[in-house]
């Protein structure tokens, strides 16, 4: 199993990835097209996959993880170019949601749905 990397150790990896080019980073502006591109190609494959538009005979099959990961990466160097902490902006952003959004969801039954020994703890 490969180990899991937290969101520092990614926008680490990128940064050593793009610093090797003299280009370096794009602007906000192009980085958001850049998303907005990301996220339309992944929109193209969910309707091929899930809506009422086949692809064509003539189209390349598509993996949605691959094009998940083109968002991450496009996501991780818009943050890298903003100095931006993906860690601190995820925490921060789930803090929203646990506080905002505490009993806005109709919870499960942690008792019937937890693995282990039921302490929460796994």
């Amino acid at each position: 199993m490969k180990e899991s990397k937290r969101l520092a150790e990614i926008q680490e990896i990128v940064d050593q990835y793009i610093s090797q080019f003299k280009e370096g980073y794009f602007s906000p502006l192009s980085m958001l097209a850049r998303v907005t591109e990301e996220v339309g190609e992944l929109a193209r494959e969910v309707n091929h996959r899930y809506g009422e538009k086949p692809k064509k005979p003539t189209e390349d099959q598509s993996d949605m993880s691959s094009e998940l990961g083109d968002i991450l990466f496009i996501i991780v160097c818009f943050a890298n170019s903003l100095n931006i902490s993906l860690d601190e902006a995820f925490d921060s952003v789930m803090n929203k949601y646990r506080t905002r959004d505490a009993n806005r969801w109709t919870r499960k039954d942690h008792t019937s749905s937890m693995k282990g020994d039921g302490d929460g703890t796994n």
